[in-house]
């Protein structure tokens, strides 16, 4: 069997009450956008249609659920007591607080926090067997349809005095009713009694019940008006399905986090080959590819052009050298050749250069203190040696740096300081 559905949408698996197997036939709604109309199948858990870019949503039915509502004591909430619903401290306090409200085990049983919950208010706590959500979700697993989260069919109104919401759901031949309120969510059988049950006001109540919304399938429609008294808004499965689905309620907390995190790593990957592989991506890969040849080839042409304008620095550069000394035939640094060529002639000139012995040692006169007396002075290729100092003599300790910053390359050799003049270009 083939499903046309479309990429980049939402499927939504509404889990029966039942425990899963093969044959177990599941409805599964598709949302192909926010405004679109919702398309709905039924199918086998072993032949369920995938769309491999969409999200995958699980949807736990009303009658699996119980609401209650707890005030949880201040700090349960704090990052370090509750993160991402994985916390077995704050399940430890629900556990506590519902300890007398529920009839089964607290350990058989799966809890989920509202979204919106804080301290030392109200909060709304959803309640549902937990072998039988985890059997749905390893089975979900195994058939290769994973899903990145939980929601729950209906949920409570935020506001308590939001008043009622209905839902006619089922049949013409058995109707039920579900009741959204004050006291969470509750399945009952649609007829007049449970309407005047539920419009009946509590004995401390000053104003009676208000129903704010009536939404009914279409096979139950009619019955609920002639209830009602009044016209009510069509709603299909397919559509309560896309709206729940929308709900920022999610139900993998505490156990079924740490699965809803790898799921959502597996929907990424999924969705990474998808784009890689997809016949509907193809025009974007190519956009993609097209793109990225653009940028390196523009990558590639500036670095030509900075290269090409190195070169002219460099050409330059070497047409002074052999312009002003045509002796030099081979050009391999130019600013270390032109220093050398003015050095030699200042030589055979006669003037002072910075290699020269007598500026060589101004300089050091200038900055070593006056009472010191070397022991002998050679020079050499350049260099100056001057022995007999005590390089770990307070007042010689910076005597070497001070040299470097006048532009010479001096160190110590035991207890020689050792002067050459700098490379070109260092400070003078």
């Amino acid at each position: 069997m083939r499903h046309n559905f479309s990429p980049m949408s939402t499927l939504i698996f509404k889990l029966p009450p039942s425990l899963p197997s093969s044959s177990t036939a599941l409805a599964v709604v598709q949302v192909a956008e926010v405004s679109a109309t919702p398309h709905a199948i039924d199918s086998p858990l072993g032949l369920l249609p995938d769309v491999p870019s969409a999200e995958r949503v699980a949807l736990v039915p009303a009658q699996r659920l119980s609401w209650h509502q707890v005030e949880l004591p201040a700090g349960t909430l704090d990052k370090g007591f509750f993160h991402d619903g994985g916390s077995p401290r704050l399940r430890s306090v629900i556990e506590g607080l519902l300890e007398d409200r529920v009839l089964d085990d607290t350990a058989s049983l799966h809890f989920a926090m509202a979204p919106n919950a804080r301290t030392g208010a109200p909060a709304w706590v959803a309640v549902c067997d937990k072998a039988w959500l985890k059997a749905w979700l390893t089975a979900l697993e195994g058939a290769n349809r994973s899903v990145t989260r939980v929601v729950p069919e209906f949920v409570p109104p935020d506001a308590p005095a939001a008043g009622l919401q209905l839902c006619a759901v089922g049949s013409a031949n058995a109707p039920q009713l579900v009741c959204a309120g004050p006291m969470g969510v509750t399945l009952l059988p649609l007829s007049q009694a449970t309407l005047q049950w539920l419009l009946m006001p509590p004995p401390d109540a000053l104003e009676t019940t208000v129903i704010t919304q009536w939404w009914a399938e279409p096979g139950v429609a009619q019955v609920a008006e002639q209830l009602a008294g009044q016209a009510v808004t069509l709603q299909t499965e397919a559509e309560r399905a896309a709206r729940a689905a929308q709900s920022p309620w999610d139900l993998a907390q505490f156990e079924f986090s740490a699965s809803r995190q790898a799921r959502s790593r597996k929907r990424w990957s999924s969705l990474w080959d998808t784009l890689l592989r997809a016949p509907e991506w193809r025009a974007a890969r190519w956009s993609t590819v097209a793109l990225l040849v653009v940028q390196v080839a523009g990558l590639q042409a500036w670095s030509w052009k900075e290269q090409s304008a190195q070169a002219a620095k460099r050409s330059a550069i070497a047409a002074v050298l052999t312009s002003t000394f045509p002796d030099t035939k081979v050009v391999v640094d130019a600013p270390v050749q032109m220093a050398r060529s003015v050095a030699a002639l200042q030589r055979q000139s006669g003037a002072p250069s910075g290699a020269d012995l007598e500026t060589i040692l101004n300089q050091f006169g200038a900055m070593a203190p006056e009472n010191i007396a070397p022991s002998a002075i050679d020079f050499v290729a350049n260099e100056v040696r001057i022995a007999g100092l005590d390089s770990n003599a307070p007042v010689l300790a910076g005597l070497a740096a001070n040299l470097q910053t006048q532009g010479y390359a001096a160190r110590w050799d035991g207890a020689t300081l050792i002067i050459a003049p700098g490379r070109p270009g260092a400070a003078p």
